[in-house]
C-alpha cells in the first residue's frame, strides 16, 4: 500500500502551518523559555510525531509506518549531535540567552531547506545509480570512526573558524548585537550585525550534518515523503531541547559513542542492503549476493534506542560518581 498522494499534501500543508506558527512565536515573543515550557513543548512535538505514524499506519500500512518511526527516531538521535554544536556556537559568540531561540529556529530553517535538496538529489541519485548504496555505506561507516574521535570537534571549529573570517572579510560587521537584527547603524553607516556571523555558521554546521544524516535515512527508506517528514519531526522539537536539556548537554559526555554505534550500524546495513540488490559487474558478476541479509525495520529501531539509552545511562552514571568524589575531596579537605 503506498501513501496516498491527498495525505502527503496535506500533512506538509499542516507541518508547514506549524513551522510558521512557531516562528512567528519567537518572532513576536523573544524570551527564555522555562524547564516546565520547553518540556511541554518537546512531549508536544514527540507525541506529534506518535500521531503521525498512527495516521500512516491507517491510511498507508504498517511497513510506512514503522519506516518513517524508525526514521524519525534515527533522525531525532543525530539531531541531538546538533545541539552540542549549537552550544559551542552560542558560548563562542555570546549570543544573548533571549537572542538563541530565534537564532535555533532560523538554524533548523536553514537545515529543512538543505535537507530537502539532499533528498531530492539522494532519491535522484538511487533512481539511476543503485550501487550509490555501497558509497553511502562506507561514508557512514568512515563518519561513526571519526564521531568515535575527539578530533573531530577541533576539524569543525578549524572549518567554522574559516567560514566566520570569509565572511568578515566581505562584509562590515558590528562588535555588539543588536537584539535581533542583521543590520544596524555604527558611526553612521550601515554594517551586519554578528547576528549574520552566527547564522552562517549555523547554515555551514547544517550543511554538514545533512551530508551524513541524509545517507543514513536512505537505509530505512527511499520514499522521499517519509525521508523528509521524518526530518521535519526530528527537528521541530529541537529548539525546545536545547532548552530543556540545557547544562545537561555538558554531562552527555559519551553520547558520541552512541551516535558513532548507531552510524556504523547503519553503514553496515547499508552495505548488506546493496549486496543484497547488488548489479555492480565485478562484484559477484553483476548478480545478487543471496546470502547477504536485509536487516529488518524493528531490528534498526532496536538499536537507535539501544544505542541512545545506553550512552546517555553511562554519561549520567560517570558524571554522578565524578560529582561524588568531587564532594569527597572537598569534604576530606
Amino acid at each position: 500500500m503506498d501513501v496516498p498522494v491527498w495525505f502527503e499534501i496535506v500533512s506538509l500543508a499542516v507541518l508547514l502551518l506549524i513551522l510558521i506558527g512557531d516562528l512567528l512565536i519567537v518572532r513576536w515573543r523573544p524570551h527564555i523559555p522555562s524547564t516546565k515550557e520547553s518540556t511541554l513543548w518537546v512531549v508536544f512535538y514527540v507525541a506529534l510525531a506518535l500521531g503521525f505514524a498512527g495516521l500512516l499506519l491507517a491510511v498507508a500500512g504498517g511497513r510506512h509506518a514503522g519506516e518513517f518511526l524508525t526514521g524519525w527516531a534515527l533522525e531525532y538521535s543525530l539531531s541531538i549531535d546538533n545541539l552540542f554544536v549549537f552550544v559551542l556556537i552560542m558560548a563562542q559568540f555570546s549570543v544573548p540567552r533571549k537572542l538563541q531561540q530565534e537564532v535555533l529556529m532560523v538554524g533548523i530553517i536553514i537545515a529543512l531547506v538543505l535537507r530537502g535538496v539532499f533528498i531530492l538529489l539522494g532519491v535522484t541519485i538511487i533512481e539511476n545509480f543503485a550501487p550509490v548504496f555501497y558509497l553511502f555505506g562506507a561514508f557512514l561507516i568512515w563518519t561513526a570512526i571519526r564521531q568515535a574521535m575527539p578530533e573531530q570537534e577541533d576539524e569543525t571549529a578549524a572549518k567554522e573558524g574559516f567560514a566566520v573570517r570569509l565572511v568578515r572579510r566581505l562584509v562590515p560587521v558590528s562588535d555588539e548585537f543588536d537584539g535581533p537584527k542583521l543590520r544596524t547603524v555604527v558611526d553612521g553607516k550601515r554594517v551586519w550585525t554578528p547576528m549574520i556571523i552566527v547564522f552562517v555558521t549555523i547554515g555551514v554546521t547544517d550543511l554538514m550534518f545533512a551530508i551524513d544524516s541524509i545517507p543514513a535515512i536512505f537505509s530505512i527508506t527511499q520514499n522521499s515523503f517519509l525521508v523528509f517528514t521524518a526530518n521535519i519531526f526530528a527537528l521541530m522539537g529541537l529548539r525546545q531541547l536545547y532548552f530543556l536539556l540545557g547544562d545537561l548537554l555538558d554531562r552527555l559526555r559519551y553520547l558520541h559513542y552512541g551516535i558513532a554505534v548507531i552510524l556504523a550500524f547503519i553503514g553496515v546495513k547499508l552495505v548488506l542492503h546493496a549486496m543484497h540488490e547488488n548489479s555492480v559487474p565485478f562484484i559477484n558478476g553483476g548478480k545478487p549476493i543471496e546470502w547477504a541479509p536485509d536487516v529488518p525495520i524493528w531490528l534498526s529501531l532496536t538499536v537507535i534506542v539501544v544505542a541512545m539509552l545506553g550512552a546517555t545511562g553511562a554519561s549520567l552514571i560517570a558524571s554522578g560518581r565524578e560529582k561524588r568524589r568531587e564532594r569527597a575531596a572537598v569534604a576530606s579537605d
